[in-house]
Protein backbone atom coordinates (compact mmCIF):
# COMPACT_ATOMS: atom_id res chain seq x y z
CA UNK A 1 0.00 0.00 0.00
CA UNK A 2 1.16 3.41 -0.89
CA UNK A 3 -0.68 5.74 1.17
CA UNK A 4 -3.03 5.23 3.93
CA UNK A 5 -6.33 2.81 3.71
CA UNK A 6 -9.63 5.26 3.75
CA UNK A 7 -10.96 5.86 7.14
CA UNK A 8 -14.21 4.05 7.87
CA UNK A 9 -16.10 7.17 7.50
CA UNK A 10 -14.37 8.16 3.98
CA UNK A 11 -15.36 4.44 2.73
CA UNK A 12 -19.20 4.95 3.54
CA UNK A 13 -18.52 8.47 1.55
CA UNK A 14 -17.53 7.02 -1.12
CA UNK A 15 -20.51 3.93 -1.05
CA UNK A 16 -21.30 4.35 -4.58
CA UNK A 17 -17.76 4.76 -6.20
CA UNK A 18 -16.25 1.79 -4.00
CA UNK A 19 -19.41 -0.39 -5.69
CA UNK A 20 -18.04 0.73 -8.94
CA UNK A 21 -14.84 0.22 -8.18
CA UNK A 22 -15.26 -3.87 -7.55
CA UNK A 23 -17.57 -3.65 -10.68
CA UNK A 24 -14.70 -2.97 -12.68
CA UNK A 25 -13.21 -6.22 -11.30
CA UNK A 26 -16.58 -7.48 -12.23
CA UNK A 27 -17.40 -8.35 -8.23
CA UNK A 28 -20.49 -8.72 -7.23
CA UNK A 29 -22.63 -7.31 -3.84
CA UNK A 30 -23.10 -11.28 -3.41
CA UNK A 31 -18.70 -12.06 -3.83
CA UNK A 32 -17.86 -8.98 -2.15
CA UNK A 33 -19.86 -10.27 0.87
CA UNK A 34 -18.34 -14.00 0.45
CA UNK A 35 -14.82 -12.58 0.36
CA UNK A 36 -15.16 -10.38 3.17
CA UNK A 37 -16.33 -13.87 5.20
CA UNK A 38 -14.23 -16.47 3.58
CA UNK A 39 -10.89 -14.28 2.04
CA UNK A 40 -10.51 -11.74 4.61
CA UNK A 41 -6.87 -10.92 3.45
CA UNK A 42 -8.33 -10.62 -0.02
CA UNK A 43 -11.17 -8.42 1.28
CA UNK A 44 -8.11 -6.28 2.61
CA UNK A 45 -6.48 -5.64 -0.63
CA UNK A 46 -8.96 -4.72 -2.50
CA UNK A 47 -9.49 -1.82 0.53
CA UNK A 48 -6.03 -1.19 0.06
CA UNK A 49 -5.79 -1.39 -3.69
CA UNK A 50 -9.26 1.39 -3.51
CA UNK A 51 -7.80 3.44 -1.19
CA UNK A 52 -4.57 4.13 -3.17
CA UNK A 53 -6.89 5.10 -6.10
CA UNK A 54 -8.34 7.46 -4.27
CA UNK A 55 -5.64 9.11 -2.72
CA UNK A 56 -3.65 9.07 -6.21
CA UNK A 57 -6.73 10.94 -7.43
CA UNK A 58 -6.87 13.50 -4.42
CA UNK A 59 -3.16 14.07 -4.73
CA UNK A 60 -3.14 14.55 -8.43
CA UNK A 61 -5.92 17.26 -7.67
CA UNK A 62 -4.46 19.51 -4.84
CA UNK A 63 -2.64 22.53 -5.71
CA UNK A 64 -2.96 23.81 -2.20
CA UNK A 65 -2.74 22.69 1.43
CA UNK A 66 -2.12 24.62 4.24
CA UNK A 67 -0.82 24.00 7.77
CA UNK A 68 -2.00 26.23 10.60
CA UNK A 69 -0.50 25.95 14.23
CA UNK A 70 -0.78 28.71 17.43
CA UNK A 71 2.17 29.89 16.41
CA UNK A 72 3.17 29.13 12.47
CA UNK A 73 0.87 29.23 9.48
CA UNK A 74 2.81 27.29 6.25
CA UNK A 75 0.71 28.11 3.13
CA UNK A 76 2.12 25.31 0.41
CA UNK A 77 1.36 25.97 -3.74
CA UNK A 78 1.81 22.38 -5.08
CA UNK A 79 3.27 24.09 -8.92
CA UNK A 80 4.13 21.96 -11.69
CA UNK A 81 7.47 20.94 -10.44
CA UNK A 82 8.07 21.86 -7.51
CA UNK A 83 6.37 22.62 -3.65
CA UNK A 84 6.36 26.68 -2.74
CA UNK A 85 5.98 27.72 0.83
CA UNK A 86 4.73 30.94 2.13
CA UNK A 87 4.69 31.02 5.98
CA UNK A 88 4.71 33.17 8.99
CA UNK A 89 5.75 32.73 12.23
CA UNK A 90 4.44 34.73 15.39
CA UNK A 91 7.61 35.46 18.01
CA UNK A 92 3.95 36.53 20.70
CA UNK A 93 3.18 33.71 22.46
CA UNK A 94 -0.12 35.32 23.35
CA UNK A 95 -1.54 35.06 20.08
CA UNK A 96 -2.99 31.80 18.99
CA UNK A 97 -3.15 31.95 14.80
CA UNK A 98 -6.03 28.52 15.39
CA UNK A 99 -8.31 31.15 17.14
CA UNK A 100 -10.47 33.88 15.54
CA UNK A 101 -9.23 36.22 17.91
CA UNK A 102 -5.87 35.37 16.92
CA UNK A 103 -6.51 35.60 12.71
CA UNK A 104 -8.19 39.06 13.51
CA UNK A 105 -4.80 39.92 15.22
CA UNK A 106 -3.08 39.09 12.40
CA UNK A 107 -4.99 40.80 9.98
CA UNK A 108 -4.50 43.99 11.88
CA UNK A 109 -0.64 43.57 12.59
CA UNK A 110 0.36 42.22 9.51
CA UNK A 111 3.43 44.41 9.56
CA UNK A 112 4.08 43.94 13.85
CA UNK A 113 7.76 43.16 14.86
CA UNK A 114 6.36 39.48 16.21
CA UNK A 115 5.08 38.72 12.45
CA UNK A 116 7.65 36.84 10.64
CA UNK A 117 6.90 35.97 6.77
CA UNK A 118 9.26 33.83 4.59
CA UNK A 119 9.33 32.06 1.13
CA UNK A 120 10.58 28.87 0.44
CA UNK A 121 10.95 26.36 -2.91
CA UNK A 122 11.59 22.78 -2.84
CA UNK A 123 11.62 20.42 -5.84
CA UNK A 124 9.80 17.44 -5.55
CA UNK A 125 11.43 13.98 -5.14
CA UNK A 126 11.17 11.14 -7.73
CA UNK A 127 7.42 10.72 -6.31
CA UNK A 128 5.56 13.57 -5.99
CA UNK A 129 2.66 12.40 -5.63
CA UNK A 130 4.01 10.67 -2.11
CA UNK A 131 6.00 14.55 -1.11
CA UNK A 132 1.94 15.68 -1.18
CA UNK A 133 0.75 12.89 0.93
CA UNK A 134 3.55 13.43 3.38
CA UNK A 135 2.61 17.31 4.23
CA UNK A 136 -1.13 15.76 4.28
CA UNK A 137 0.05 13.44 7.15
CA UNK A 138 1.97 16.14 8.56
CA UNK A 139 -1.26 17.88 9.31
CA UNK A 140 -1.71 20.23 6.03
CA UNK A 141 -5.20 20.49 4.68
CA UNK A 142 -6.00 20.88 1.07
CA UNK A 143 -7.18 24.57 0.06
CA UNK A 144 -8.43 26.53 -2.98
CA UNK A 145 -5.29 29.04 -1.97
CA UNK A 146 -6.50 31.87 -1.09
CA UNK A 147 -4.59 32.24 2.17
CA UNK A 148 -1.14 31.17 -0.23
CA UNK A 149 -2.00 33.90 -2.94
CA UNK A 150 -2.64 36.74 -0.12
CA UNK A 151 0.26 36.07 1.50
CA UNK A 152 2.23 35.71 -1.65
CA UNK A 153 1.98 38.79 -2.66
CA UNK A 154 2.55 40.36 0.65
CA UNK A 155 6.15 38.21 0.48
CA UNK A 156 6.29 38.52 -3.72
Amino acid sequence: MKYTRLSKEQFEELHQEFINFLATQSITADEWQSIKQNKPEVAEQELDVFSDLVWEGVLTQAKYLENISPQHMYLFHLAETQIELVGLKLTNEAIDLTTREGFSWLRENLMDDAVELFQAKKDYSEDKQLDKFALIQQGSAITKGDLFKYFEKLVG
